[in-house]
């Protein structure tokens, strides 16, 4: 839906009837002096401003703007004209303002608002706690839809929706969870006014998604909201597209940045979707999947949308283990108390390597790998005592608490045929090795090599190890790690994508064999390749499996 804009025809004849055609004051000083109106006259004070703005040009329209949303507010809180017309002229003539104003002022604060005629008193109302102040203002209607697809989420309503950001905080531990970009998130501007002409209009800010409604007069209006703007303009700034790439050969940045950020303020009572990206990728790829479930008021009522960043370099069994440290870090940051109902009900929705990743965050490893890769049962291997801590914790693990449910697009359970294909080699040779875990077991294998199993020794003690040597379907930890299914209480769903004529069937990268699973409590077939992410399709279904969720909940 979009929003409707003021109406040059139609509505503009009735509310010059509902006004009875009265004999208006001619300028500001009339205006003054005549005192508050009767009610049947705001319309018409309204529509005199908006005509005397279209006859000025640029920011000499900017007072009568103004004006005409005062006057429009006053008319909708009279409750006699009708609700429609009056909101379609509100949001055009504040709109129109805010166009003028937001050219001027980059930055916005709460508290009177100096103008070249008069004073604006600026107002947030129920803003983010995370803003950082001053503001950025945005109008939604100039943030492109581009990440989404042209795909743009708006509810039609009382006044103008922006996108809202700020730079995040740097003096607490919060702090870490907010996006380097920034905190941006929806917010919807209005004007009120109290009639009284020696009192100030109001610029209202507001947050649609935390109060949903307003009080005008004795009316209480749905605001108008987009969901979609703020996300697509704080990614608009990022860097991560181009550094997905750098964090599959090695590169500094995406390590900086690894970790979890919220993508709204943490809700104690709503159940995280936590989204893992696949190789060379970033979460920028769940921008269509994170649009759609912000705009289900049902699912945005339910769920909080968290996004991972991770180097995409290293061994698969090494990226969970860093995965589950951030979000442990995350819960110790936002739950120190451990007494959450957010920490129940996760979701992990992981694509391609990041679906794996998902996997095994909800098994029990036992030693089932340990024993693929040692020859000592664990709690023997020799070894300088960190190391032998960090290889126990990356090799063992147990299911990641307050999991219930985890969906795998085009992910290659079963490893990938790519990985051992000519490019894929030239990328092993390429994709950097400098984590220090692997670090650890190269000195493990060099300084104790009879305690490494013969068939990955001579790999762990030249450290020739990382995510898509890890995706080889030969590969002995990899081929141990794929008989391990999420435990018995965390349902499981996969959705694949299969593209005409490859061979072996599947999404060019990806077989069919090796992304479906049995014990899934849905499997989904999708005409697409590996970019499972952007098929409306895929979406569609993960959709319908967060909705199921919920109704089961009931």
């Amino acid at each position: 839906m979009h929003r409707r804009l003021f109406p040059a025809g139609i509505a503009l004849l009735s509310l010059l009837a509902l006004a009875g055609c009265r004999t208006l004051p001619a300028d500001d000083a009339d205006r003054a002096s005549a005192g508050p109106p009767a009610a049947e006259d705001w319309p018409a004070r309204a529509l005199a401003s908006a005509q005397q703005a279209r006859r000025q040009a640029g920011a000499r329209a900017a007072p009568h703007w103004l004006r005409c949303a005062q006057y429009a507010y006053r008319a909708a809180a009279s409750g006699q004209v009708p609700l429609d017309d009056i909101t379609a002229l509100s949001n055009h003539c504040t709109d129109a303002w805010l166009a003028q104003m937001l050219q001027t002022t980059p930055a916005w604060r709460a508290g009177p608002l100096t103008l070249s005629r008069g004073t604006v008193q600026v107002e947030f109302r129920d803003l983010s706690p995370y803003f950082n102040p001053p503001l950025t203002l945005v109008r939604a209607a100039d943030v492109s839809a581009q990440l989404y697809g042209g795909t743009r989420h708006v509810t039609d309503g009382w006044g103008i929706p922006l996108a809202a950001i700020t730079p995040r905080c740097t003096h607490q531990p919060l702090c870490e969870l907010q996006p380097p970009e920034g905190v941006f998130r929806p917010a919807t501007a209005w004007i009120e006014w109290d009639g009284e002409p020696a009192s100030p209009p109001r610029l209202v800010v507001g947050n649609p998604l935390r109060s949903a409604h307003v009080m005008v007069g004795t009316r209480t209006l749905a605001l108008a909201a987009d969901t979609s703007a703020f996300y697509a303009h704080g990614a608009g700034s990022s860097s991560l597209k181009r550094l997905g790439i750098w964090g599959l050969l090695g590169g500094d940045e995406v390590g900086r940045r690894a970790g979890l950020y919220l993508l709204e303020d943490y809700d104690p009572d709503k159940r995280p979707i936590v989204m893992l990206h696949g190789l060379g990728s970033s979460p920028l790829a769940w921008a269509r999947l994170s649009n759609d479930i912000w705009a289900d008021p049902a699912l945005r009522r339910h769920f909080q949308v968290w996004h991972v960043v991770y180097q995409t370099n290293a061994p698969l069994l090494v990226t969970r283990r860093r995965v589950q440290a951030y979000l442990d870090a995350a819960w110790a940051t936002l739950d120190p108390e451990q007494d959450d109902p957010a920490r129940e009900g996760m979701v992990l929705i992981g694509h391609s390597m990041g679906g794996v990743l998902s996997r095994l965050l909800c098994v029990e490893s036992g030693d089932v790998l340990w024993s693929a890769a040692f020859a000592v049962p664990p709690g023997q291997l020799p070894g300088n005592a960190a190391d032998v801590a960090i290889i126990d914790t990356t090799f063992r693990f147990a299911p990641y608490p307050g999991v219930s449910r985890a969906i795998f697009l085009a992910a290659p359970h079963l490893g990938s045929p790519s990985a051992d294909r000519w490019y894929g080699r030239l990328m092993r040779s390429l994709v950097g090795r400098r984590t220090p875990e692997i670090q650890s077991l190269q000195r493990v294998a060099r300084e104790h090599p009879q305690a490494v199993r013969e068939e990955v020794r001579e790999t762990y003690q030249q450290a020739r190890l990382n995510s898509i040597a890890t995706l080889q379907t030969a590969q002995p930890v990899r081929r141990a790690g794929e008989h391990l299914m999420p435990a018995a209480h965390i349902p499981y769903h996969t959705i694949a994508g299969r593209l005409p004529g490859r061979v072996p069937e599947g999404d060019g990268v990806v077989p069919l064999a090796s992304a479906i699973i049995p014990g899934a409590a849905s499997t989904r077939v999708v005409a697409s390749g590996h970019d499972l992410y952007q098929s409306e399709a895929a979406i569609a279904e993960v959709l319908r499996i967060l909705r199921e969720d919920l109704a089961a909940q009931d």
